[in-house]
């Protein structure tokens, strides 16, 4: 029985037949055209109109989502990505003119934009159908075959991704695989055209065993927190598997993203859109939430106010009641918050919320005030409903704050000033940047969406995914016109000048060399 079982397993030697179907198929030439393309597409546009219910209701089981967040932040970005997709791809597969220089006259050049090939998808679990199907959309919009990896912490959504994909989909070129650990290193033992990660940390086990088994060292079970603090940590195991093969990768990671407030702004409006870029987002369990505020001492106590103010009006003076904020995913996550929110030094600086029921799985929206710099809290991406602010003198102190700690995914900034926004702009390094809002720059598919340093690399939305998916190749085309001596052997001191103009551009120099004029 046990033998039977472990034989069912999806391991390695499953993982390389997999892909090897797969390679098979996209050799065939079938996925390269635009009739392939669109059609996929389409069937996903198709799906996500069909199944909105079904959809909805496993997001509700995994998280608890709200209807009306569930259908905003995951449904109708997938339409509107499949919109845009379909709308655009005869454009994005269109080569794009290159110039030419003197050196290559008389020619032409493009750059063709072709599939890479076979690539894995391995996604998250905090918006586990938009982060799983998006980078999707742009894999099959570029021509590739591809294996979408779920995350398990969403089991729900991650069973109804692989019913639906195998219902909807091409089976020979596009295919889910579910599991955990074992799933997950059995596809990154496999040599892949590219591999695109986009998510926070998972289970202790998930990552402790990845690393033992990918950096062959032991860590200790105490070490439990620092080996599970972020999604750079499992970005760096992906890296290293990948790394083998020198397969490129995408990176979609996360940090700690601040919100700078200055004095000079419409409290109600900013307290508002900060809550949306925390609490109404997913309870603060998104990659861009607003992860930590820096405004001056003078302001700090009418921001918490104000922010009290807002939270009442959403949720109700019982959030823990409210059927409008989600939970914490998993019982580990409602434990790894707790004891942020425990730890010595930081429990006494709540100055809003703390409430937590580990039974249903909740936190309340919760307000800290000048928490201790070397805190977890302050060193680790939160991932949930706690919100530290941070108090400087001036408001321009903000920028050693945000500078002190690795490049975040997003950065945002909360003024009228307008050498402020200049300053911000200029001087904060992010993946992304939004003035006087949150997380709405997601929304752009004219913006490209990714990190920088630690929290990750490479890019998607819009056509970006579609590039993101792509080689670039450049294509130079002569006729057997033309065909000139000048750099051909033997070579003369004519010969010579001449060559030095053309390959200068100068064409004085040319003219002069042509009539063999010289210097001597």
């Amino acid at each position: 029985m046990m033998a039977r079982e472990e034989k069912q397993r999806f391991d390695v030697e499953e993982a390389d037949l997999l892909v090897k179907e797969l390679q098979k198929s996209f050799n065939s030439g079938k996925t390269k055209s635009y009739e392939w393309r669109k059609s996929q597409i389409e069937s996903i546009s198709k799906m996500v109109e069909e199944k909105e219910k079904e959809i909805i209701e496993a997001l509700y089981k995994d998280l608890s989502k709200p209807e009306t967040e569930s259908f905003v932040s995951e449904i109708s970005m997938l339409k509107g990505s499949c919109k845009l997709a379909l709308e655009e791809l005869k454009s994005w597969m269109k080569p794009e003119k290159a110039k030419t220089s003197l050196t290559t006259y008389p020619s032409s050049a493009e750059i063709v934009s072709e599939p890479l090939g076979v690539v894995l998808v391995i996604s998250a679990w905090n918006y586990p159908f938009l982060l799983s199907l998006d980078p999707v959309i742009g894999a099959i919009a570029a021509g590739n075959a591809v294996v979408l990896k779920p995350s398990e912490i969403a089991p729900a959504t991650s069973s109804l991704l692989a019913e639906l994909i195998a219902g909807y989909l091409d089976k020979s070129t596009i295919r889910v695989v579910e599991g955990a650990v074992a799933e997950t290193s059995a596809l990154l033992e496999q040599k892949w055209d590219k591999i695109f990660y986009t998510g926070f940390c998972n289970f202790i086990y998930y990552t402790y065993d990845l690393v033992k088994t990918f950096f062959n060292i032991k860590i200790p079970i105490c070490s439990c927190h620092l080996i599970c603090s972020g999604g750079e940590r499992v970005g760096r195991i992906i890296m290293s598997a990948a790394a083998k093969y020198l397969t490129p990768v995408i990176l979609e990671l996360g940090g700690k993203c601040p919100a700078l407030v200055d004095s000079n702004i419409n409290l109600q409006v900013a307290a508002r859109r900060i809550i949306a870029g925390k609490w109404v987002c997913n309870n603060g369990q998104a990659c861009i939430s607003v992860d930590y505020i820096i405004t001056t001492k003078q302001f700090a106590p009418k921001l918490i106010d104000a922010l009290r103010k807002e939270v009442e009006e959403f949720f109700g003076k019982d959030p823990m009641g409210s059927k409008d904020i989600s939970r914490i995913v998993n019982s580990f996550h409602f434990n790894r918050l707790a004891s942020l929110l425990d730890e010595d030094k930081v429990s006494d600086k709540i100055v809003y919320g703390g409430q937590k029921d580990e039974n249903q799985l909740k936190i309340a929206p919760t307000i800290l005030l000048d928490v201790p710099e070397d805190s977890l809290i302050m060193k680790e991406e939160i991932f949930g409903p706690l919100l530290p602010i941070v108090t400087v003198e001036n408001i321009e102190d903000s920028f050693d704050v945000i500078k002190s700690k690795p490049k975040p995914l997003a950065a945002y900034v909360f003024t009228d000033d307008e050498q402020l926004k200049k300053d911000f702009v200029q001087n904060v390094s992010a993946g992304g940047m939004l003035v006087n809002d949150t997380i709405l720059h997601l929304t752009v598919s004219s913006l490209p969406f990714g990190g920088v340093g630690e929290s990750g690399m490479g890019a998607y939305h819009g056509k970006f995914s579609f590039d993101a998916f792509s080689h670039k190749k450049g294509v130079l085309y002569r006729s057997f016109d033309g065909d000139a001596t000048t750099r051909y052997p033997p070579y003369t001191p004519q010969k010579h000048r001449l060559l030095k103009a053309v390959m200068g551009g100068n064409l004085f120099g040319i003219i002069l060399a042509l009539i063999g004029w010289s210097r001597d």
